[in-house]
């Protein structure tokens, strides 16, 4: 990292091998075991001096110190470059010539003419003669000129133009030399050369950088000295140990700026009277290593450039060394298939434990660009085979290694590497891999993929969603595939806002695949755009890693696979020449006909409830919930799935991309930390299969044939919204206000006078229906907002539907298949085409003959099997809504093809703002018809159940055996008794009798009349109660409850409160049945309490079926923990609904109309 600037976190710059002895002070011996290298301690001193009246002074020195050298620029290279500057002079408008020093460095010193430069021990020359050096801001020529300033006598700024003012030009020769591994170099040729040398460094003034060569503008210089230390014991730990708190860092905390490292010196000074002493470790011979880095392929780069693409190159660093593969232009998925030679390389230690802990290789990678410094794309980080036997026959692997960016996935690069202990003359490597070009070589035979000629087929079915590019709308579209170093382009689309989908859909192309999967190359889509003036931007492209799941058997047949057309069921009207001739109708035969007559009067004998079947029966009898749907299993009626995901992610189905996939489309450079613009999507599919070696053997047969239409469709689509589940709470109080927005294209549905208030799990119950065009209009989003008077409605959330996938899909997802063929009732058949029309369609889709029907409608033939009606219905329940037979096994037969059953599918709801985090479920499902098909069937009514309104009615005649809870003046028990009741949800309605004063038995007499009305669904035999939770709330919050009646006995009291007796319960579906003597009223009538356990539970019987009860009931009051018998009332419980309280009325208590019956004072 760079500490002092926080920017440049993506660089690295540099790398370090550590490697560390941790152990407890008392075993310190045992490092010198563990230490490879020898370890010593140096003292060092810079002595610096000054030029004062043409001479340097200097401190004083402590001899024998010894004099710390450079080495010379090439040390550590195998290639180096020599460089001198030509210089010549003129006056203005003379000739140029030869200047005073005609040759000098780049900072104008004087230096010896090429002539002179001879090649160094160990080199050769690589260039036979010297050259201009013309990659620099000069003329044609090489030349850069200058003019100079008094009272400077050369010039200190050059341009690449003459001018006439120009005094002085100069140009750069350059002459290329590599080491020459032949020749054996000889250590300390670096020091033997600067023999004459006191070991001094130079810098023009204090503070700037050093050189090794004086100048003549040099005031200050410098030199180390450094001196061995022994240690004092010559037994015990290794000396390093004794330098504790000298040498590391000091890790107390820095509560000041400067303080710690202050603090830190002054202690190393006080400890050794000099600087902090240099630790050096020292091997007895050092090995040398040949690396080869095999670079062949990366993928999913980072698009750096304006075009959607970068230009990228590697550079691959080892230790001290690095090399760069070539540039490869315009893509994301460069194929480099390069290899990179390190020929020598010193590493210190033993070659076993390089091998157990190699070097890293680090590959970065940048964009090249023409303007400006290179861009970083991300690094990758490998580890080397080490062979220390390079006899060995082992060889690398190429492996996919991933690149980081910022913390942040960059793609992949196809990488591997070898390291190889060389002897002295390198004799033993293996031999040099082939070039593709001079000095550079490709990846070898046995570490490069092994390929075969493929053959890839597009299906470049058409365009969606395009945005603008350079502000302008994309118009006339084409297609680019490559893949491999191949490449194919579709032709252009006219007009895409008019005709989105190509003309010729089916494009192919050879290529040269690896075999195996790991190694295949990405396929790369790229969108052009067709412009005035021949302009052809790329507009957007997309990569395909994993080409696995597109290859396929060229040879297999339809009837081995499903649908090898796949296409639409819908895609295609059916053939003229119909096998199945059939009447629209037939009735029933005599024995399913004697079947519904008995099961008809079976049902009005034993079920005298109001029988409710509608299209919620059906839901909850699917999700379990039989309590809510009455009768509707025992009727032997359909049921539907209800998927838990949405359809498109139900695994059998394959995402509904069997026809054509969607791909999305990026383009343009992307922000640090942002995800690369969507642009477009291109809807199409991919097959790839090997072709045959032999050109003489024919090749397969292509895979995309009889597509359906391209050209837009007018469909007709129904959305049914069920309900939803779990959605965000918007308003203050926990809950929201939902409603439904739709929209595809530009058509919008906003159905916000139908919001379901207070409530997080709405039941909706709406069906819309609209006109669109696809693929044009193919999008449908389905938003739900909640509702506010005051502010703004917020969204919760969306979901969005691909419905031209579901056109085409060959599942049949534009509308689910039932479990029966209805003509009539609440499952009435709602597709466009029968059950055997569709199931022609099918046959022919899949190669099969036409079906065949038997001539008494029984039996049907379809792909080499005999289907018989009996199969069909067997372990069904046969009722009046079915249509004929023949319809009934057709439907059988699809219903075993995999097809998308009759269904509801739950989508989770996405908000922009938190794209990945779920908002509530939403329940729904759409059908999709196309209009050239014909009108399709009635709508299914999915209405929410509304409530009927009832009236229950009480009669409170007499109590008996009532606990006397006062005392009279007399002394006797008595009790002033009233009756209360209510039905749970509405408190508001409380109602209660007169007093029956001073009764002394228990006994009352009353005839009152309590009447409560409520809100009831008889097929889920709840309660609707709609109440505020607030007074300042805006609407009321409906809740469902079951039916109860609540009957409480009561103690007058005058002056005190009341005193309570006794209640009891009554659950009006399961309503105890009476006494019809006081005597026989007991507790043991309580369901929840019995005396004896061996008793039978008390009998109950549904007030909604018996229409009226009259008898004794008993009520109980909890005492000590158990409860005791406060009284029995007599009562008549009677439930009627609105139409029978109308013809019948009845007055609460006593008052009028007192009929139904008449009620006398007792």
């Amino acid at each position: 990292q760079y500490p002092q600037d926080k920017t440049k976190d993506v660089k690295m710059p540099v790398e370090l091998r550590v490697n560390i002895w941790l152990g407890l002070s008392a075993v310190e011996k045992k490092f010198n075991s563990f230490a490879e290298g020898t370890f010593s301690v140096f003292a060092e001193m810079v002595c610096t001096s000054l030029l004062s009246y043409f001479r340097f002074g200097c401190e004083l020195l402590y001899l024998p110190w010894t004099c710390s050298l450079l080495t010379e620029a090439d040390a550590g290279h195998t290639e180096f470059i020599d460089e001198v500057y030509e210089n010549e002079s003129h006056y203005p408008g003379g000739e140029w010539k030869a200047a005073e020093e005609s040759y000098t460095d780049v900072n104008g010193e004087k230096a010896p003419p090429p002539r002179e430069f001879t090649c160094p021990l160990g080199w050769m020359w690589e260039d036979d003669a010297w050259k201009s050096d013309l990659n620099r801001a000069v003329d044609e020529h090489g030349w850069e000129y200058g003019i100079t300033i008094p009272p400077d006598a050369k010039p200190k700024s050059w341009v690449a133009a003459e001018k006439m003012y120009h005094t002085h030009r100069r140009r750069r020769l350059v002459r290329k030399r590599k080491r020459d591994l032949a020749q054996a170099v000889t250590a300390g040729r670096g020091i033997s050369s600067y023999e004459d040398q006191e070991g001094w460094e130079y810098a023009s003034l204090i503070g700037w950088k050093f050189h090794w060569k004086q100048r003549s503008s040099d005031t200050f210089r410098r030199r180390r000295w450094r001196r061995k230390m022994a240690p004092s014991e010559t037994h015990g730990a290794a000396a390093i140990f004794k330098l504790e708190g000298a040498l590391g860092a000091d890790t107390s905390v820095d509560d000041g700026e400067g303080k710690s490292s202050d603090k830190t010196k002054e202690s190393a000074t006080k400890v050794f009277g000099a600087n902090t002493p240099l630790v050096s470790c020292y091997f007895d011979r050092v090995y040398t290593y040949h690396l080869r880095c095999y670079v062949y392929q990366a993928r999913n780069l980072m698009a750096l450039d304006k075009d959607s693409f970068s230009d990228p190159y590697a550079h691959v660093s080892f230790l001290h060394q690095s090399k760069t593969t070539e540039i490869i232009h315009s893509t994301l998925n460069p194929t480099w298939d390069q290899t990179l030679i390190f020929n020598e390389i010193e590493i210190y230690g033993h070659p076993q434990t390089v091998a157990q802990n190699p070097p890293n290789v680090v590959i970065e990678l940048f964009d090249s660009d023409q303007v400006g410094k290179d861009e970083f794309l991300g690094r990758s980080v490998c580890s080397p085979m080490v062979k220390l036997i390079p006899e060995e026959d082992i060889t690398p692997k190429l492996l996919w290694y991933p690149v980081i960016n910022n913390g942040k996935a960059s793609g992949d690069i196809l990488f591997a590497a070898e390291l190889i202990l060389r002897d002295k003359g390198g004799a033993n490597l293996p031999i040099l891999p082939s070039q593709r070009a001079p000095k550079l070589y490709m990846v070898p035979q046995g570490i490069r993929p092994v390929v075969q000629l493929t053959a890839v087929e597009i299906l470049a079915w058409g365009l969606r969603n395009m945005k603008n590019y350079q502000l302008a709308p994309v118009m006339s579209p084409s297609l680019i595939v490559e893949c491999g170093g191949e490449r194919v382009e579709s032709v252009v689309i006219r007009n895409l806002k008019k005709t989105p989908n190509f003309p010729s859909s089916v494009l192919f192309m050879k290529v040269l695949l690896p075999k195996e999967e790991l190694y295949s190359p990405s396929l790369v889509i790229k969108v052009i755009d067709h412009r005035p003036f021949g302009r052809k931007p790329i507009v957007g492209q997309c990569t395909i890693d994993l080409l696995e799941s597109f290859r396929c058997d060229p040879y297999t047949t339809k009837e081995d696979i499903a649908p090898q057309l796949k296409v639409s069921l819908l895609s295609a009207a059916p053939r003229q020449d119909t096998i199945i001739e059939m009447e629209d109708t037939q009735p029933l035969l005599a024995a399913q006909r004697f079947y519904l007559l008995i099961k008809d009067f079976f049902y009005l004998l034993f079920f005298k409830e109001e029988e409710i079947v509608d299209w919620w029966s059906k839901f909850y009898a699917s999700v379990g919930e039989h309590e809510k749907c009455g009768q509707y299993i025992k009727k032997g009626y359909d049921t539907l799935k209800v998927y838990d995901c949405e359809l498109e992610k139900v695994p059998e189905f394959n995402s509904l991309t069997d026809f054509c996939d969607t791909f999305k489309l990026y383009r343009g450079k992307s922000e640090d930390n942002d995800d690369p613009s969507v642009v477009g999507e291109f809807k199409g599919s991919f097959k790839i299969y090997a072709l045959p070696d032999d050109p003489t053997i024919p090749a397969p047969p292509r895979q995309f044939r009889e597509l359906p239409d391209s050209g837009p469709q007018e469909c007709i689509v129904r959305i049914y919204i069920v309900r939803a589940l779990q959605l965000q709470p918007q308003d203050n109080n926990g809950l929201c206000d939902p409603y439904i927005k739709i929209s595809v294209s530009k058509k919008v549905i906003e159905d916000r006078d139908n919001y379901v208030p207070n409530t997080l799990n709405p039941i909706f119950g709406r069906m819309y229906e609209l006109s669109c065009f696809l693929p044009q209009e193919k999008d449908l989003k389905i938003s739900v907002y909640d509702y506010d008077t005051l502010t703004r409605d917020e969204k919760v959330g969306e979901t969005i539907i691909d419905l031209e996938n579901r056109f085409l899909s060959r599942y049949g997802s534009h509308c689910g298949i039932p479990q029966q063929y209805c003509i009539s009732g609440v499952n009435t058949w709602r597709d466009q085409l029968k059950p055997t029309q569709l199931l022609q369609n099918v046959a022919r889709f899949k190669g099969y003959a036409p079906p065949v029907l038997s001539e008494n409608g029984r039996k049907i033939n379809y792909g080499g099997r005999d289907y018989t009606l009996e199969e069909a219905e067997a372990n069904k329940i046969l009722h009046q809504h079915l249509g004929p037979g023949e319809e009934q096994l057709a439907l059988h037969i699809l219903r075993t093809q995999g097809l998308v059953p009759e269904h509801v599918e739950t989508r989770t709801l996405y908000s922009t703002f938190q794209p990945n985090i779920s908002q509530g479920k939403l329940q729904m499902w759409v059908d999709v018809f196309p209009k050239s098909l014909g009108p399709p069937g009635p709508p299914f009514n999915i209405t929410p159940r509304k409530a009927k309104k009832y009236i229950l009615r009480v009669i409170v005649w007499n109590t008996k055996d009532v606990l006397l809870d006062e005392k009279s003046i007399t002394g006797e028990e008595m009790s002033d008794i009233y009756v209360k009741g209510w039905m749970p949800g509405s408190e508001e309605n409380k109602q209660k009798t007169d007093v029956h004063y001073r009764s002394l038995d228990g006994e009352g007499n009353f005839n009152w009349r309590f009447v409560f009305p409520f809100d009831y669904l008889p097929a889920e035999q709840l309660c609707i109660v709609s109440k505020k939770e607030h007074f300042w709330s805006l609407d009321k919050t409906e809740l469902r409850i079951p039916p109860k009646l609540i009957i409480q006995i009561w103690d007058n009291d005058k002056f005190s409160l009341d005193d309570y007796l006794g209640f009891v319960e009554l659950d009006l579906h399961k309503t105890i049945i009476p006494a019809k003597v006081p005597e026989k009223c007991n507790i043991d009538m309580i369901p929840e309490y019995k005396a004896d356990s061996s008793q039978k539970a008390p009998r109950t019987a549904s007030l909604f079926e018996q229409k009226s009860m009259k008898g004794w009931w008993p009520c109980y009051v909890e005492k000590d923990g158990s409860r005791i018998l406060a009284g029995k009332v007599e009562m008549t419980l009677e439930v009627v609904n609105e139409k029978e309280a109308e013809e019948r009325p009845a007055g609460k208590g006593r008052d009028e109309p007192n009929m139904n019956p008449k009620l006398d004072l007792p």
